[in-house]
């Protein structure tokens, strides 16, 4: 039997779900290999580990997103430790860095509670999953000079084609979704063109940036195909052959999971 797909990154606890949020998870069960449902604060990540105990094929991380820092509780380390505990849960994130919106934390405060997350992951032996928006410096210098012996995965990567391939060298993941199949999104498929294969991960950032051509309407994991159908096209690759492999990948890096 062949491999099914993975989304590696959706959001099935945003509010957009709500009114059809277990009939879609239902569904998904059946269409995909899994999903993993990145936390970016405190009810979020609480959400994300309900489904996860509710749902077989779906998988949770808990974090605190960079747009989330504000009133961030003064225990958020131990009630992440907490909640990785839980079996379902195999990663941690979403965490980063965001500067582009000015109402977010200073960069200070950013890199300061990044870094304490970061930490936690390596002492639970847990990936990351990191959300990199106009911080691609300081991105660099914390991977480079700050934290070592990590892993995880750059979600819906929007760096240079030369990051990309210093943080390939240090074996970090790349996750592609929807932004890949844009018809502005050059550079984002000069990246995926290049990732090597055993790095590349596959995910919908549900419910936002659904995939051409589902674009401008609500994003769902299911949307996975049309990401990864483009990315086979890209390529010049067997799309089943692409499956197995990104399946593979998430299998390896989120090594908790059991399926």
């Amino acid at each position: 039997m062949s491999a099914k797909l993975w989304d590696t990154h959706a959001y099935l606890d945003d509010p957009q779900f709500n009114n059809d949020r277990l009939q879609l998870c239902e569904e998904l069960g059946r269409t995909l290999g899994g999903v993993i449902d990145p936390g970016i604060d405190l009810h979020a990540n609480g959400v994300a580990v309900a489904l996860a105990k509710k749902f077989p094929h779906i998988w949770a991380a808990v974090g605190w997103h960079p747009e989330n820092l504000k009133g961030i509780p003064k225990d958020y380390l131990q009630r992440m430790a907490q909640w990785a505990q839980e079996p379902k849960v195999v990663a941690i994130g979403e965490i980063g860095l965001d500067y582009y919106w000015l109402e977010n934390e200073p960069p200070a405060v950013q890199k300061k509670i990044v870094l304490e997350q970061l930490d936690l992951a390596k002492q639970l032996d847990l990936p990351f999953i990191f959300h990199d928006r106009e911080a691609h410096g300081d991105t660099m210098k914390i991977f480079q000079n700050e934290i070592k012996g990590v892993r995880g995965v750059f979600h819906c990567y929007s760096g240079s084609l030369e990051m990309a391939k210093v943080l390939a060298k240090m074996g970090f993941y790349f996750g592609f979704g929807g932004t890949s199949t844009y018809k502005n999104s050059q550079k984002t498929r000069e990246v995926l063109s290049w990732v090597p294969r055993e790095l590349m991960l596959f995910e919908t950032d549900s419910p936002y940036l659904a995939p051409v051509p589902m674009r401008g309407k609500r994003n769902n994991p299911a949307y996975t195909e049309y990401t990864a159908r483009n990315a086979s096209l890209v390529l010049g690759v067997d799309y089943d052959e692409l499956v197995a492999t990104t399946t593979a990948n998430t299998l390896r890096l989120f090594n908790k999971i059991r399926v």
